[in-house]
């Protein structure tokens, strides 16, 4: 650790930075953008954290039929083998006075920072320290990057596996050590255990065998030994989770529910709200041509990479523009093709002031640093417009709501906290049941115990008048189903 300290300062450097500027709004409620879908994950470590780790039939909070079209009333949540989910619920149980989500947070940003470090490392090797750097420093600073990167979902943990698993088989493929192999075959097992659309970074893989081996590929046995070790996992796991349809959620929509793939708005949303504007500010996507047209062997690997992502916004073409964090497995190849795009970029301009102004060639040097820099951080600050807002919480008087149920129910309760289905507000609650109000006779014979609304409309005012009122506010109500007030 000391030589690796010693050889790459300018690497920790940027990972302290990395660190320091993912620390923003740590300590804030689980109610900023995306919130419902963190909020889920959230509640399986503290389903484990309540009831004891179980891996192969992890729960939730949500008992409600929403999400799989099933009646749940285990909350059965079969998604993500929930590997990260266990190690947090590990973490709190050894240090119970650690807080639930600034922990979960935490632990995101951890891994983040291992994939920092495994692109540096692989950007290294194949096109050298200065891009290398370069690339590290984008996917620490994006503010894209920034945000998902801190968020309570299996996607931080998936990135560092899919990218160390890259890194560790192009190291196996050139010293043919063990070490690699088997690290590298475990952590894209990993990495398809968190989230399966890691199979479309295939085309990496591809490129690297074929360069390392050659047209001969296919006689070496150890690598379809390694395509075994890492999908055994996954289909083993596909396979139990069948068994539990109640809490696997509807997924054909993802793929092209709306019909919009390849229509305009499919190239308007992923190619201009997305990358150009979200995650490029603007500016950024300059650097992408230049990343991309070079004749040197590591652009093979890049285009490759960008092939697969290309593949994956194309299946999953609802999925990708109806939620901006199905693209969170672009950063390491976006993050990749800025850094190299920045360099060219840098010689392009440096090229071309020399040999228009070749009177004044100490002045190409300012002139190229200077707009290439211009561009980064103008790529930074039209981005961070855009991200700002992700991490404010708009609906605080979740929060206290949330506190009254805690401090006023039994923690076995089961709360009816009506959001249009958004878990979120549930989440607050320390509670499990359902996150949308109706059928509250039906909800009733299911087992809930108690209502939460911040809404007071007219199911919340037919229903005080029916049930005893433990607390009302302008901001909340809270009534206890178990205890009528008149007779029906």
């Amino acid at each position: 650790m000391k030589n690796f300290v010693a050889r790459y300062p300018l690497l920790i450097l940027i990972v302290l930075l990395a660190f320091a500027v993912r620390l923003y709004r740590l300590n804030y409620p689980l109610l900023d953008w995306h919130s419902w879908r963190q909020a889920d994950t959230a509640s399986v470590t503290r389903e484990f954290q309540k009831n004891g780790i179980d891996l192969l039939e992890p729960k939730y909070h949500d008992v409600s039929s929403i999400p799989s079209g099933r009646d749940n009333p285990a909350g059965y949540r079969m998604v993500e083998l929930p590997l990260v989910n266990a190690l947090i619920a590990g973490l709190l149980s050894i240090f119970p006075s650690l807080p639930l989500v600034p922990t979960s947070r935490m632990v995101s940003i951890l891994f983040s920072l291992g994939t920092l470090i495994a692109i540096f490392l692989l950007v290294k090797e194949w096109s050298g320290k200065r891009v290398a750097y370069l690339s590290a420093l984008t996917f620490a600073v994006l503010p894209y990057s920034i945000y998902y990167s801190r968020a309570i979902l299996p996607e931080p943990a998936m990135l560092f596996f899919s990218t160390f698993a890259i890194y560790s088989f192009d190291r196996w493929t050139r010293i043919q050590h063990a070490g690699w192999y088997l690290s590298s075959a475990l952590s894209l097992a990993i990495a398809l255990l968190l989230k399966p659309f890691v199979v479309f970074l295939a085309p990496v893989f591809a490129v690297i065998v074929w360069l390392q081996f050659g047209k001969n590929f296919w006689k070496n046995l150890w690598l379809y030994l390694y395509g075994l070790m890492a999908v055994a996992p996954l289909l083993l796991w596909r396979d139990w989770i069948a068994n539990y349809p109640e809490g696997i959620p509807a997924s054909d929509w993802l793929y092209n529910g709306n019909g919009i793939r390849f229509r305009p708005a499919w190239f308007r949303w992923l190619g201009y709200e997305r990358l150009t504007k979200l995650m490029l500010g603007f500016s950024g996507l300059v650097f992408l041509p230049f990343g991309l047209i070079d004749k040197n062997k590591d652009t093979l690997l890049y285009l490759a990479w960008w092939l697969g992502i290309g593949s994956y916004l194309t299946v999953f073409a609802t999925g990708n523009v109806q939620h901006d964090y199905y693209q969170i497995i672009m950063l390491p190849i976006l993050s990749i093709t800025v850094g190299k795009g920045v360099v060219k970029f840098y010689q392009f301009i440096n090229y071309q002031w020399k040999k228009r102004f070749y009177q004044l060639p100490v002045y190409s040097h300012v002139t190229a640093l200077t707009l290439v820099s211009c561009a980064f951080l103008i790529m930074i600050a039209f981005s961070w417009t855009q991200v700002r807002g992700y991490f404010n919480v708009n609906h605080w008087e979740y929060v206290r709501a949330g506190q009254i149920v805690r401090d006023k129910t039994p923690s076995d309760a089961l709360i009816i906290a009506p959001a249009m289905g958004d878990t979120a507000f549930l989440f607050q609650t320390d509670r499990r049941g359902w996150p949308i109000g109706s059928d509250i006779s039906d909800k009733i014979d299911k087992g809930a115990t108690h209502y939460l609304t911040t809404s007071y409309d007219d199911e919340a005012k037919t229903l005080e008048e029916k049930y005893f009122i433990i607390e009302k506010t302008d901001e909340h109500l809270l009534l206890d189903l178990t205890n009528r007030r008149e007779a029906e």
